[in-house]
């Protein structure tokens, strides 16, 4: 913690302290406060009766600092994002997603010596291991494509054993020149396995990559592309899926990227710690929830069924999915820019009938007291399901679409978390409320119970059940 107090003393210019009475022994403590928060540990201090320790109840971690990083900057209050200081709407306007990876993961912008070779690394990576086509090709033409790529991610570390710490050493990643081909590959590879599930998807065969395209532009060719000779992907689709991926990029520590550094705590290799980030993203209440605005306002249907859908809203009779954001109370930074690039998309390929919907939804949220007290103003993900869909990309896309940008703010958490010294394997602790002390019953002298465990049978099983013998 040497390093926390001494940014605290620089902000602050003084040392602070909490002090703490405990009603129980009338002990006061002083607990050193440094940049606004207290070691967790400085609380094991205070003691019950019985030399118990206190501990802090944070489900959610909704106050829990866990990590020292300086990866991006939220405030929150005013609706600000930062990848390594720079403002996200000056990188959205002016840079690339590779560039913008490269800055996250090394910590400046590149040279255009760094630029050039770091996107010709990339883009060789794009080819990706013979057997990962075979595993995704055994897929049911009807899964999930975020489950396949789950899979194939958690597989690639099978494939490359002299990169996996639990059979070639836990200090493997130390060695820069060793962490910097897992980054390459890692990121070159993702749009090639997603491409691979799109395409197995709609029973397609896959296309390899093209080396003379650049990143964004060889991801939808690798979708796209028929037989074509001369297939290109139109390049105001490009760019805008080039700023949505900047966009997606880096969020602090969301439930994925979390998973990243509490994966890593243990020593895994960075593909299996990748895969459950992943995973952590499948949910409908993060990497899902564009998603679930895109099926909202189909639900809703027309501006004429808005109040009413409204006031269903106020009276918890239905869910408003797209506004309101766990550390932002004002709008998102992001989705001012993803609105815009709505209306770039529309001029080429037409409005999308479910933007006029979602603009006069915002227009009443945004000036209703109800969900002005609450803060509840439109995040990135109420604009970029109109967008996707307008491209036309299936629903069950949309998540990987935030998965391939988000593996390089987990790549730069990874390389973080290695670095510090402070880390440390992830055991938070629990509040016990289950029985205490019991003796064992033997099963025949058990309480008898009506109760048994319930699962859902199909008709088939239903058939089977009333004709196997009792």
């Amino acid at each position: 913690m040497i390093r926390i107090q001494q940014l605290g003393q620089q902000f602050n210019g003084t040392k602070s302290t909490l002090t703490i009475e405990d009603s129980r022994s009338g002990k006061k403590y002083e607990i050193p406060i440094s940049n606004n928060f207290i070691k967790a540990s400085d609380l094991e201090k205070i003691k019950d009766n019985n030399g118990s320790l206190i501990r802090s109840y944070d489900p959610g971690y909704m106050n829990t600092v866990n990590c020292t990083s300086k990866i991006s900057f939220i405030d929150g209050d005013n609706g600000i994002l930062e990848y390594r200081g720079y403002p996200i709407e000056q990188l959205a306007e002016k840079s690339t997603y590779l560039e913008v990876a490269f800055l996250l993961i090394y910590g400046e912008l590149p040279t255009q010596l760094q630029y050039d070779k770091w996107c010709k690394k990339i883009q060789t990576h794009t080819f990706v291991h013979q057997d990962l086509y075979g595993l995704l090709s055994q897929f049911r033409y009807d899964a999930h494509p975020m489950g396949m790529v789950i899979s194939a991610l958690s597989a690639v570390s099978t494939l490359h054993p002299e990169a996996n710490p639990a059979l070639s050493g836990q200090n493997i990643y130390a060695d820069q020149k060793s962490r910097n081909k897992q980054i390459h590959r890692m990121i070159g590879s993702i749009t090639t396995i997603t491409a691979l599930a799109y395409r197995n998807r709609i029973g397609r065969q896959p296309n390899q990559p093209h080396q003379q395209l650049g990143y964004v532009e060889n991801f939808l060719y690798m979708m796209d592309r028929l037989n074509e000779t001369n297939y290109a992907p139109h390049p105001t689709i490009a760019k805008v899926l080039d700023i949505l991926f900047i966009l997606h990029a880096e969020h602090e520590l969301n439930c994925s990227t979390s998973a990243v550094r509490h994966l890593t705590s243990s020593g895994v290799d960075i593909y299996t710690a990748i895969a459950g980030a992943a995973a952590a993203l499948y949910g409908p209440k993060h990497g899902g929830a564009n998603e679930a605005v895109l099926r909202m306002l189909e639900k809703i249907g027309s501006k004429q069924n808005i109040p009413s859908f409204i006031e269903n809203v106020k009276n918890k009779k239905a869910l408003l999915f797209g506004f309101g954001h766990r550390v932002y109370k004002s709008y998102d930074p992001r989705a001012k820019i993803v609105k815009q690039l709505a209306y770039q998309v529309f001029d080429l390929v037409g409005k999308d009938p479910l933007i006029e919907i979602a603009l006069e939804l915002e227009n009443i949220a945004l000036n209703d007291k109800y969900f002005k007290d609450r803060s509840l103003y439109p995040n990135v993900d109420f604009y970029t399901g109109i967008i996707y869909k307008a491209l036309g990309f299936p629903t069950d896309m949309f998540p990987l679409l935030f998965a391939i940008p988000r593996i390089s703010g987990w790549l730069a958490h990874w390389c973080e978390f290695l670095d510090d010294p402070e880390n440390k394997i992830v055991r938070p602790r629990q509040n016990y409320q289950g029985y205490k002390l019991r003796e064992y019953v033997p099963i025949e002298q058990r309480k008898q119970t009506d109760s048994y465990i319930h699962a859902p049978s199909t008709s088939f099983s239903t058939r089977r059940n009333v004709s196997v013998k009792k």
